[in-house]
């Protein structure tokens, strides 16, 4: 089993873009669909988190905790969780103009991490939880990260899978259509604020399944774990990158962008002390440089949205419109 041992760190980089590729698809589902602007998904992925933790985790004195339950049950209450965490923000803001939900999802991001540094009761503040289970725990480390990889992958895919099918339905056309022409969705009748609720839900739920993904991989969980700037702004950078509205692109975003961080960290460890700390912000750089080469050559990504063409008796061809402005009818999912 040596092998197994020698592809330690590529497994872990593995198991790692599978739990960003869940937030990059959370995001795509919010603004690749629905042009919801969340700018506090660090909030919603350290929710699900400490969820999973608490519930996962044995008894500990002078804190919430020792349910025990198992892992999946772990997981589907971190989903349960975040969700209704993001009912009451999507509910009030949605109705506005997408500026106030990006002003509250940062306020409610910053809470969230003040509250995991400073309550005891419920997240052991800066100490955090450990003791969290894990898949497979009991093998030998290096089978225990294939197994957790394959759980990770099988996780991405399923997930992947159903927000495809979703799409390519008319639920997905019609959330196209909102985000293209707001104005026209409500003149065919649709319930504009209800299906930016339902999208800004379901994209917070699999951020909180990141984090449940992250906790039971790191076994522990501390405030410092959860960094807003790097988890948010990473997300941001894969969707832009891969191509938004399009599942596969931010997927490969999720590849291309958590492999250059990773690369770069490795690289910079490997560099004097007094150098090392430097370095580490010139990753930063690196990957807004990045972003603002893509924007300038490549602004609709690298596997942009799938659009079609409306072919028109007057005119033979016309320029590519997207699935919702042309599929959308008033009689269908009001």
């Amino acid at each position: 089993m040596e092998w197994l041992e020698a592809l330690n760190y590529p497994v872990y980089l593995a198991i790692f873009i599978c739990i960003y590729g869940c937030i990059a698809l959370g995001l795509n589902i919010q603004w690749g669909f629905a042009g919801l602007f969340n700018a506090g998904i660090a909030g919603f992925f350290a929710v699900g988190a400490y969820t999973s933790a608490i519930l996962t985790s044995p008894h500990a004195e002078g804190r919430l905790g020792g349910f025990e339950l198992s892992v999946p049950l772990g997981m589907i209450g971190a989903m349960v969780v975040t969700s209704i965490l993001a009912w009451p923000i999507g509910k009030i803001c949605l109705r506005f103009r997408s500026d106030y939900l990006a002003i509250v999802s940062i306020g409610f991001a910053e809470a969230i991490r003040l509250v995991a540094r400073s309550e005891d009761w419920l997240t052991n503040s800066a100490r955090g939880i450990s003791g969290i289970p894990r898949p497979f725990g009991d093998l030998p480390y290096a089978q225990a990260q294939w197994a957790y990889l394959a759980v990770a992958a099988s996780i991405l895919l399923v997930a992947y899978l159903l927000i495809e099918r979703q799409a390519r339905s008319p639920w997905g056309r019609m959330m196209r259509a909102i985000r293209d022409n707001e104005t026209a969705a409500l003149a065919m009748g649709k319930d504009v604020p209800y299906r930016r609720l339902q999208a800004f839900i379901l994209g917070s739920a699999l951020m909180g399944l990141a984090g449940a993904l992250y906790v039971h991989l790191a076994r522990t969980i501390t405030p410092d774990a959860i960094d807003p700037m790097i988890i948010t702004f990473l997300a941001w950078i894969m969707v832009i990158l891969g191509g938004s509205g399009n599942n596969r692109g931010v997927l490969l975003g999720a590849l291309i962008i958590w492999l250059i961080w990773s690369s770069s960290e490795f690289v910079t460890d490997q560099l004097p002390a007094e150098w090392a700390l430097k370095a580490k912000y010139a990753r930063i750089f690196l990957i807004g440089l990045l972003l603002q080469l893509v924007l300038r050559f490549r602004p609709e990504g690298l596997l942009p949205e799938a659009m079609r063409k409306v072919i028109s008796p007057v005119k033979k061809a016309q320029p590519p419109v997207s699935d919702a402005a042309c599929e959308v009818s008033p009689s269908s999912n009001k």
